[in-house]
């Protein structure tokens, strides 16, 4: 038996919260009304299909990652989801870190991971593919997507701050479009996925910086959050 695997990730718009966090922010904790923001995640899950059947965790930059088997609340202190069970969907929320998707269809295992420049220095994509091997899944049948975050191109870091995360994280490392330093984090978690045996490593091409259409903390915070959902049917 092989599962559907579905992905999603929200932009800005369609939903009911104001400016500065306007309209579809998925974000609990960044000053949003509470109102706008539960009524933006029951959109979301009623449009997915999945009424009650999305797990939120309250992400801290670290690297803990949480199986889970079922909905419930919010998961506190993680940063990573992993399940076996069928549409349970795991949401990543971002303004500019990486959401990261992973899925072995054949075994019936999906995580999602949220990949910051401090949580993917400290190894929390690492976390999220071995909590994935631990429920079943096979290194060479997982598929990841990377979806949209903040690129290399805008992303400028001091250079000590470069090179700490690129000694930490190989292929992160790059110059801006202005010449600075700067990083790509997605480049560094896909080399360092393919690293452990991962084949199949997709990217999503938007930066969150230059994509109006995107939630972007450095562009303009505050702001609300993208989410980034991943399950299996």
């Amino acid at each position: 038996m092989s599962f559907t695997i579905r992905r999603v990730t929200t932009t800005r718009a369609g939903g009911a919260s104001s400016a500065p966090f306007d309209t579809f922010n998925m974000g609990d904790h960044v000053g949003d009304d509470p109102d706008a923001v539960a009524a933006n995640r029951r959109r979301l899950a009623d449009k997915i299909g999945l009424a009650d059947r999305i797990v939120w965790m309250h992400q801290v930059h670290g690297d803990r990652v949480v199986a889970v088997d079922g909905p419930g609340p919010t998961v506190d202190n993680a940063d990573g989801l992993v399940t076996t069970e069928p549409r349970l969907a795991l949401a990543v929320v971002t303004a500019d870190c990486v959401p990261v998707l992973m899925a072995d269809a054949r075994a019936g295992v999906v995580a999602a991971v949220h990949a910051g420049r401090v949580g993917a220095q400290n190894g929390v994509v690492v976390r999220g593919f071995e909590a994935m091997l631990r429920a079943g899944a096979h290194a060479a049948d997982i598929s990841v997507l990377l979806g949209p975050s903040a690129s290399g191109r805008n992303y400028e870091v001091p250079a000590a701050m470069a090179a700490d995360v690129e000694a930490a994280l190989p292929g992160s490392r790059t110059k801006t479009s202005a010449g600075t330093d700067g990083l790509d984090l997605r480049a560094g978690i896909a080399r360092q996925l393919k690293e452990l045996g991962v084949v199949s490593i997709a990217v999503d091409p938007r930066c969150t910086i230059e994509d109006d259409a995107l939630f972007s903390h450095r562009r303009g915070a505050p702001t609300g959050r993208l989410a980034s959902l991943v399950w299996m049917e």
